[in-house]
């Protein structure tokens, strides 16, 4: 490798990928197609890249949260249906249109505004409509108080010149928690998502793809498959139950032992002085630091991997580097990888320690780590997103 990749880099398994996308085909049954979801930058795995692979493994939709991540996946290539998640301005909708994309449709304003600039622009917009069964966020609100009023404006939609209502769909709030309090709500959801599409079969309003499984409900509810699904990070193989199905973590993090130097008892290391030696001790600098995605969250409590066994972080994480504790690794110096997360160093028990959830550490691996993208056992592409 390059020594100008060997300081901090993240190596992304394609094979791992197309495995856990292939795995989680076969749990949902041959009913429903896959929904790749690759919005922020495929949760900091590279979105272009994985959505070839997403596309190869057979999949029906990939999912962005922007027009900007879009644009990115058309020219990178990938020809597969987009479905736009976000609130989106109207104004985007020349944008959309021209690439192709998919727009959620989240309220009646929104989609009288996506009406009325897709006509402007000569074109017809494929849209989804968004419920809200629960999340509290974007979408019709489905709860007793709103469901008529939501029935009503639904119905009008569908009706709208310029939009053509390809599909409907919602999120869990907590289908990735197994409490019973957690189950009766998922439940609840689901049942809200039902009744609407009852009442709307009734007034002649179906619709080609409902979906509402995310990684959660993929996970704890098969049974909610419909017509697609659309795991998140559990395509990316990180989190607990990315591990109870056996799933495979796509992203390695690594680096490379710097600088080792000794240092005597009653030595204070990094800044502020939040870590003190016991004992001589041996210290490795890695480079890699909070700017490049490891938080300061983690001083004194992660552990890195290395084929001679974990070594502890030593004081506090600095922008660019931290030290790591190698007295018990005498095998272990400069030059060599160390995983920082990974097979042997799960992201998910990293997250628990930072108070954090997987998704932040993944999407929080910066721009200025090169990705190195590996298929059938080799390196096939590599990427810095950090450009001048």
């Amino acid at each position: 490798m390059d020594s100008t990749l060997k300081r901090t880099w993240a190596s992304i398994d394609l094979d791992a990928l197309a495995y856990n996308c292939r795995h989680l085909q076969e749990r949902m049954g041959p009913g429903a197609r896959m929904l790749g979801v690759v919005k922020a930058d495929a949760y900091g795995h590279g979105a272009v890249q994985s959505a070839r692979v997403l596309e190869e493994m057979g999949c029906a939709y990939l999912a962005v949260s922007n027009i900007d991540e879009a644009r990115e996946l058309r020219l990178g290539g990938v020809g597969l249906p987009v479905l736009q998640l976000g609130a989106t301005p109207a104004d985007q909708s020349a944008a959309i249109l021209a690439n192709g994309v998919t727009q959620a449709v989240y309220s009646e304003r929104s989609a009288q505004g996506f009406s009325r600039e897709a006509l402007k622009a000569g074109g017809t917009m494929r849209v989804h409509i968004k419920l809200d069964t629960g999340m509290s966020r974007l979408g019709f609100q489905c709860d007793e108080a709103h469901f008529e009023d939501s029935l009503e404006a639904i119905d009008r939609v569908c009706g709208l010149p310029g939009l053509e209502v390809e599909g409907i769909f919602t999120h869990f709030a907590v289908s990735d928690e197994t409490g019973a309090s957690s189950r009766a709500y998922t439940l609840l959801q689901y049942e809200r998502f039902q009744r609407m599409l009852r009442r709307l079969e009734e007034r002649g309003r179906t619709f080609a793809i409902r979906h509402c499984a995310n990684s959660g409900a993929t996970a704890n509810y098969p049974q909610f498959a419909c017509d697609m699904f659309r795991p998140g990070l559990l395509t990316y193989g990180a989190g607990e139950a990315a591990e109870r199905l056996g799933l495979k973590p796509v992203m390695t993090l690594k680096s490379t032992v710097g600088a080792v130097s000794r240092y005597e008892p009653d030595t204070f290391v990094s800044y502020g002085r939040a870590f003190c030696t016991r004992r001589e001790t041996r210290l490795g600098v890695l480079p890699i630091g909070y700017a490049d995605g490891l938080p300061r969250s983690l001083s004194n409590k992660w552990q890195v991997w290395t084929p001679s066994g974990r070594a502890p972080i030593a004081g506090r994480i600095c922008m660019d580097m931290c030290m790591i504790d190698l007295t018990d690794l005498p095998q272990v110096g400069e030059g060599d990888e160390v995983e920082v997360y990974g097979a042997h160093a799960s992201v998910g028990e990293a997250a628990g320690l930072a108070g954090m959830i997987p998704y932040e550490l993944l999407c929080a691996v910066s721009k200025r780590v090169p990705r190195l993208y590996c298929r059938h056992g080799r390196e096939i592409a590599r990427e810095l997103l950090l450009r001048g």
